[in-house]
């Protein structure tokens, strides 16, 4: 039977050296995340979030704990066998877009496949799918400069949903747009999460992002504190 849980964190844990001093960044953070649900993660600046969103997409390690990522253990991989649970499971959208300035939509979106080995016909089909599904089917052959923040935000979700994650995981994706756009983005994921059923993870400092979302995640010096 599938595991009803993509995400089950217990009693994370994470700690940086700064020279001489110990951070503890995340101080026994537990939570478990449905498949199909749509969630945010919200706290102060300097409460976790960013440590705790780079552990959930596989982009770092925790000192301690475990977590389990779609049924497989990824507390304790290697940096190499992390990379690639990340390309198979994980989709990234940032507030800064990350966009390649020189490339079309449509290659930015193509570049996840091109590091997944897919063959150059198929990385072309699932990236125009990819493109209309966030509503861009006709600026395909613009490059970022030509497209406003909001379609810029559109082709860095359809890169994120290229490779098919389990989990697409946001970083304050509103945070660089007008009102106007920003309310079209949430209005995007939402789409997307119900027609698709893709996990979707926001992080975020805004109320009015977390109010759409099915569940808020609190988080306060490094602990999960409500839900």
């Amino acid at each position: 039977m599938e595991n009803d849980w993509v995400i089950e964190a217990t009693n994370l844990t994470k700690v940086y050296k700064m020279g001489m001093v110990e951070v503890q960044a995340l101080r026994g953070a537990s939570l478990k995340i449905r498949r199909g649900e749509m969630v945010s993660i919200m706290g102060p600046s300097g409460s976790g979030k960013s440590t705790l969103m780079n552990i959930l997409g596989c982009l770092d390690h925790p000192t301690g704990g475990e977590y389990i990522l779609d049924g497989e253990k990824v507390s304790n991989l290697r940096d190499d066998q992390l990379a690639v649970i990340r390309n198979r499971k994980v989709g990234f959208v940032f507030q800064s877009f990350n966009l390649l300035p020189r490339a079309t939509a449509l290659s930015n979106v193509e570049l996840p496949l091109r590091y997944a080995g897919v063959a150059a016909r198929q990385r072309h089909e699932r990236a125009i799918e990819a493109l209309q599904s966030v509503g861009l089917g006709e600026r395909m052959r613009h490059k970022p400069t030509e497209l406003s923040g909001g379609q810029q935000q559109r082709v860095a979700i359809a890169r994120a949903l290229v490779n098919r994650p389990a989990i697409l995981m946001a970083d304050e994706p509103t945070g660089n747009l007008d009102s106007k756009s920003g309310k079209e983005i949430m209005e995007l994921l939402l789409r997307l999460n119900r027609e698709s059923g893709t996990t979707v993870i926001i992080v975020t400092h805004d109320p009015s992002v977390g109010a759409q979302t099915q569940r808020i995640i609190r988080i306060y010096d490094g602990l999960v504190v409500e839900e």
